[in-house]
């Protein structure tokens, strides 16, 4: 039976690093993180995304600033916004809620924030930084960011040796996954909807990370004996046990077959979904010691 990697603890372990951080630099500089969330719309997930964002910053003793902007704000508004956070010291990390409104243009909103404050990691800046190894200089997007965490507490930092393929080629997954996985020396492959025979691929991997979603997609033949596999799914399914309506959470990944297969494994929910809002704590706090000129904690 695979060890079971719990999200819940080591995001904990990450946020008390956090906040013992954020305190330091308030107690040594006179610095106070400061985080901003901006939200457009009501979309009851993303209200309820950044409900938790705002309630983890506070906890870690961050200025928390969170924007509620109507549904009908209009794109340069929004850039207006932006440019006055940017401008704003006492702000180190700005964070725009996915997804916007159809009349606001994403990609133009994303790359308005300045890379510095830029802790979802999505700007051009940040994306080369980590495609060209920087992965010290770079904030690295949350989620990836986090998968490598648990990784590396089963593995190690150094992964030289090991074969590595990620199911999904996104921009806020996939790609940030397979840069974080070369850095640590790993052999990686980037695999997605037109690979050939996929769970033979699959199956070559020490360490496999699914991010397709597609509900209980890979199944427990599809793993290595032995591997670490990292679950970064998070779908809603019907779940008619509960009642009439009813839904509950599943990954990409089989968790009953693969976890027999397996020798750990990111449980959903409670694993890598745990860690994203961790670390952007994480990149807050760091943006925050740069803009001190200090060396920031590593995470």
């Amino acid at each position: 039976m695979a060890e079971r990697i719990d999200g819940a603890v080591l995001a904990g372990e990450v946020l008390e690093e956090v906040k013992a951080a954020a305190d330091r630099l308030k107690d040594q500089k006179g610095v106070q993180t400061g985080l901003a969330v901006v939200i457009v719309g009501e979309d009851p997930a993303s209200q309820a995304y950044v409900r938790s964002k705002g309630l983890r910053a506070n906890e870690c003793g961050f200025k928390s600033v969170t924007h509620k902007l109507a549904e009908d704000t209009s794109e340069a508004d929004l850039l207006g916004l932006i440019d006055d956070l940017n401008a704003d010291d006492t702000i180190h990390g700005i964070l725009v809620q996915l997804p916007l409104p159809g009349h606001i243009d994403e990609g133009k909103v994303i790359q308005a924030i300045d890379p510095d404050k830029d802790v979802d990691g999505f700007s051009f800046i940040n994306v080369g930084k980590l495609g060209t190894g920087q992965v010290g200089d770079a904030f690295v997007p949350c989620t990836p960011a986090g998968s490598m965490l648990m990784i590396e507490r089963v593995l190690g930092k150094d992964l030289s040796g090991k074969n590595a393929v990620v199911v999904g080629r996104s921009n806020i997954v996939g790609k940030p996954m397979f840069n974080l996985l070369l850095a640590a020396n790993a052999t990686v492959t980037v695999a997605h909807s037109r690979t050939a025979d996929l769970p033979a691929l699959c199956r070559t991997a020490d360490i496999l990370v699914a991010a397709v979603g597609r509900p209980l997609m890979i199944k427990g033949d599809w793993v290595k004996p032995g591997a670490v596999v990292i679950d970064v799914g998070i779908n809603r399914v019907p779940a008619p046990e509960k009642g009439e309506g009813k839904t509950r959470l599943v990954g990409d990944v089989d968790y009953e077959e693969a976890e027999k297969v397996a020798s750990a494994i990111t449980p959903v929910p409670g694993g890598v979904g745990k860690m994203t809002i961790a670390m952007l704590m994480a990149n807050a706090v760091t943006s925050a010691y740069r803009s001190a000129g200090e060396q920031p904690p590593r995470f």
